[in-house]
């Protein structure tokens, strides 16, 4: 999956489960995904991966997200 439909998924969430946009918005992607019956087959994210994601969205000078 290289990107979300969130039109989709907006929809999915709110008509199909019911959900308060508040309640959307609040969920991970992999709860969602949990949520719509869809199985991750993720493991534990291991040390790799973790410093992927630190490189690819590295917190402000202050720590606060850009």
């Amino acid at each position: 999956m290289t990107g979300f439909d969130w039109p989709v998924l907006l929809r999915a969430g709110l008509r199909g489960l019911g959900l308060r946009p508040a309640e959307f918005w609040a969920l991970t992607p992999v709860e969602l995904r949990l949520m719509l019956g869809a199985e991750t087959g993720a493991g534990p994210m291991g040390r790799d991966r973790l410093d992927e994601l630190i490189a690819a969205f590295p917190d402000g000078s202050n720590g606060e997200r850009r």
